[in-house]
């Protein structure tokens, strides 16, 4: 079996605790920096994250809002680089029957994803938001009509994100686990602030892109990640790609066969370690 090369824990605490990030957020976006001078106590829930729904997923866990990490970033783009996780993280619009095929493949591989829905998406197919939580995965905000939301005026952008979230107390009891921002890598600052008033202490970013939105077949689809993909990684893919589809099981065997299990991203934030800030990225995803 490979195995997965990643720094002491000094190099995590001193990468976590004295880095400064530059990003950009794709067209209208300005730059940012964030810093973190200590680890995690513990995870909290905000008080904004909205009850708890009674219907549990087949892993005995009951649907949870966003959880608060204590010493982590506002901005995350990947877990700790000390253990055996990575999350894989899907943007969720496009194709049901896709959709269902793909939650589908990553069960039979043992695996549990991320979800990052578009609530216009969650309005065509309601029935999803239960699907992908009784499959024991982690269901999150993409914004409601996936605008580019770092370019919006604040209050456009405070919709984006609010409308998004009480679709998803409707039809699961939380405002789901994570925000990501619609057509953007890293959220701005402003998007951030907006962000932790709707109830998410952390938005979510990633560390390896798959560029699957791109439909560059499946054969690229698994370069792109297992060619980038290392322990605590955050993974963006997409539904709607029949790539992706075909892509996922090579994906999930070459995690395997590197020693490396997918994860849940609040799973995966669980793990002992500290998570960075987002890294350096232009690229806007489109699907």
């Amino acid at each position: 079996m490979l195995q997965v090369s990643s720094p002491s824990r000094r190099d995590v605490l001193r990468s976590a605790s004295g880095a400064v990030a530059a990003t950009t957020c794709g067209v209208g976006c300005g730059h940012h920096t964030d810093s973190s001078s200590s680890r995690p106590a513990g995870p909290t829930e905000p008080p904004s994250s909205g009850a708890a729904s009674d219907r549990a997923t087949p892993a005995g866990r009951a649907p949870r809002g966003p959880v608060r990490f204590p010493g982590l970033p506002p901005r995350i783009a990947h877990g700790p680089r000390d253990g055996s996780a990575v999350a894989l993280t899907f943007h969720g619009q496009g194709d049901a029957e896709l959709a269902r095929s793909l939650l589908s493949e990553a069960e039979r591989a043992g695996a549990r994803v991320t979800v990052l829905a578009v609530g216009t998406w969650l309005d065509e197919h309601p029935e999803l938001a239960r699907r992908v939580l009784d499959g024991g995965h982690e269901l999150g905000n993409h914004t409601m009509r996936h605008r580019a939301v770092c370019a919006l005026p604040a209050d456009e952008a405070y919709a984006e994100i609010t409308e998004c979230a009480d679709r998803l107390r409707r039809l699961t009891g939380t405002i789901g686990g994570w925000f990501r921002p619609s057509q953007a890598r890293t959220a701005t600052d402003l998007v951030t602030r907006l962000a932790a008033r709707a109830g998410y202490p952390h938005v979510l970013s990633y560390d390896v892109d798959s560029l699957d939105f791109q439909d560059p077949g499946p054969d690229a689809v698994r370069d792109a990640v297992l060619g980038q993909v290392r322990a605590g990684s955050v993974v963006s893919l997409h539904f709607g790609h029949s790539g992706t589809l075909t892509a996922l099981p090579a994906v999930l065997d070459g995690l395997r066969r590197r020693g490396l299990r997918a994860v849940t991203t609040t799973e995966l934030m669980h793990s002992d370690g500290v998570a960075a800030t987002a890294g350096p990225g232009r690229r806007t995803e489109t699907g």
